[in-house]
């Protein structure tokens, strides 16, 4: 397996009741699960510390929450690097990062799915600011025109004392008022003029009890999910309308995020946004957001960049947000997006950083779906979807960080907005080309075999980092690597360090595998492999020591 486990903890047992949580573990482990722990050999002790040990790569309950680690060896692969290990990327809380591309989902409150006093203590260690979540106007009013506030409060003043920034999300209908849309995933909109009036008091006294501590907003979400036919691209449209002129009266600074794209439906999208603009809304949008989960994370780019042409013929400029991603550490049916594959914690951190930083590196803003595995109880998703990079279990307690956790620690604590992309960045087959202009950067990548390579600098000292992986199939749990010559033509790196972005292991590259000549680097005998590596200056990593002791539980 790729991912080594820890040292055993203390685990809820498996027997047939619980089978179903075996789906977490990984093909090998299934299979022994199948033939043997339900049958004669199940009490051995041999297989019951088989069993024990590889339990950490399960995203399932643990009778004990693990602490957040947060020493240098917090994530141990199986990835061989033969250079010198220097330490591992130190972590940055949120107080030490300014701004970022980052935000992190924290979803489904609005149902009771998840607990946030479960995982609040976990947001700020994560290095990411912006919260994506529900404000659930069938939660707030139960009883008609009574509003209880005091679930919402709860969440909204913790936030933001921590420093946090909520993206509120403006959803789903209430049951309370006949065509009032419903309260769940690809529910219809409120529909009926008794409901859509509920609808306008509701927003109105949200944005105007929230506006102190809320700026940026979104309307519902995933209208066109599972091809639903009656949230059709005009109703959808004529519900932001009248959304955006209240939040817009109530709070002219705020910030609005339109649309919430389920799967990339073109035809859907492009109605919508000429729905919108004929009624001169569309440039009120701070920023057009869509979901769209692949099983290989970089398989959809084309399309994001036809979503962004579409955008642009009615508004040019607009931004797009990717506003709920993520892969699960488990499969199964029933559990939501991406649930017919092997999934692992492994290949759930890999997934996930090559959607941020693939994201990054076409100008997109990320959000990571979700924070804490959810337990879904109703909707089109009924069992608990695993997609959180903080376990969990059916009592919604937070029970310790995952892999993809550790992972994505690693990305927030390197790219911020202290580093720009480099946008004439192009790969070539010749290694001799040089270009003109002194802010274009020219790479070869010795295999003719795909890769995703971007470029960064940094904004004062113009040193930079290149951000690569393999990019042609979907997460393996192999850490295999191709070890492979790159070069770069107007890179300005001084002292060249390698990064494992999922372990965060940091190594020197020795002078023996780069050299400059002129304005071009080359850089030999880089291991290569389906999760993000970084060639990077050293100065842009901030680097934990390997002595560095574990830290305890996170800061309340």
């Amino acid at each position: 397996m790729g991912y080594k486990p820890r040292c055993p903890r203390v685990v809820e047992v498996l027997d047939k009741r619980t089978a179903d949580k075996a789906e977490r573990l990984p093909p090998q482990i299934r299979r022994l699960l199948a033939s043997q722990l339900f049958s004669s050999m199940k009490n051995t002790l041999l297989h019951l510390c088989w069993l024990l040990a590889a339990l950490p790569t399960l995203g399932g309950s643990t009778a004990l929450a693990q602490k957040l680690d947060a020493g240098p060896d917090r994530v141990s692969t199986d990835l061989a690097v033969a250079m010198p290990r220097l330490g591992t990327v130190k972590p940055r809380s949120t107080a030490e990062i300014g701004a970022s591309n980052w935000l992190i989902g924290c979803e489904t409150l609005d149902r009771d799915f998840a607990d946030y006093d479960q995982y609040k203590t976990y947001i700020a260690p994560l290095g990411i600011k912006r919260l994506r979540m529900q404000a659930g106007w069938n939660k707030t009013e139960k009883v008609k025109g009574k509003y209880d506030w005091k679930w919402l409060d709860n969440i909204i003043n913790d936030a933001h004392k921590r420093g946090l920034q909520p993206w509120l999300q403006l959803s789903y209908g209430n049951q309370n008022y006949p065509g009032g849309g419903g309260a769940n995933l690809g529910a219809g909109m409120p529909t009926s003029p008794e409901a859509l009036a509920a609808w306008d008091r509701w927003v109105e006294a949200l944005v105007k009890r929230y506006k102190g501590k809320v700026t940026d907003w979104e309307i519902w979400n995933e209208p066109n999910f599972a091809d639903n036919l009656d949230n059709t691209p005009e109703r959808t449209a004529a519900l932001h309308v009248r959304t955006i002129d209240i939040v817009k009266r109530v709070q002219p600074e705020a910030r609005i995020s339109g649309l919430a794209l389920g799967h990339m439906d073109l035809p859907y999208a492009e109605a919508f946004f000429k729905a919108l603009a004929d009624q001169d809304r569309l440039k009120l949008l701070d920023n057009i957001t869509y979901h769209d989960y692949t099983y290989n994370p970089d398989s959809h780019y084309p399309k994001v960049l036809a979503l962004r042409a579409s955008l642009h013929k009615y508004a040019p400029g607009m931004r797009l947000r990717q506003g709920e991603n993520g892969a699960p550490s488990g499969g199964g049916y029933g559990r939501g997006a991406l649930a017919e594959h092997d999934w692992t914690e492994l290949t759930q951190a890999k997934w996930d950083t090559r959607r941020m930083l693939g994201d990054l590196g076409h100008d997109v803003e990320t959000s990571i779906f979700g924070i804490i595995e959810m337990a879904y109880t109703n909707g089109p998703i009924n069992r608990m979807n695993y997609k959180g990079i903080i376990k969990s279990d059916s009592s919604k307690k937070a029970l310790g960080p995952k892999m993809a956790y550790y992972a994505i620690q690693n990305v927030t604590s390197i790219f911020d907005n202290s580093l720009q992309r480099i946008e004439q960045l192009e790969g070539k087959h010749n290694a001799a080309i040089v270009p003109t202009n002194p802010d274009a950067v020219v790479y070869t990548k010795g295999t003719d075999r795909n890769l995703a390579v971007y470029g960064y600098r940094h904004v004062t000292t113009k040193k930079q980092l290149y951000t690569i992986w393999a990019n042609d199939h979907v997460p393996a749990e192999s850490n295999k690597t191709r070890n492979l010559t790159f070069t770069f033509a107007n890179a300005d790196i001084d002292q060249p360090v390698y990064v494992d972005i999922v372990s965060g292991r940091v190594y020197e590259i020795p002078a023996t595998q780069w050299k400059k000549v002129g304005n071009i680097y080359t850089f030999t005998d880089i291991p290569v492999y389906d999760a993000p590596i970084l060639i990077a200056d050293k100065s842009l990593i901030k680097i934990q020591p390997l002595s560095t002791a574990r830290a305890a539980n996170p800061t309340p």
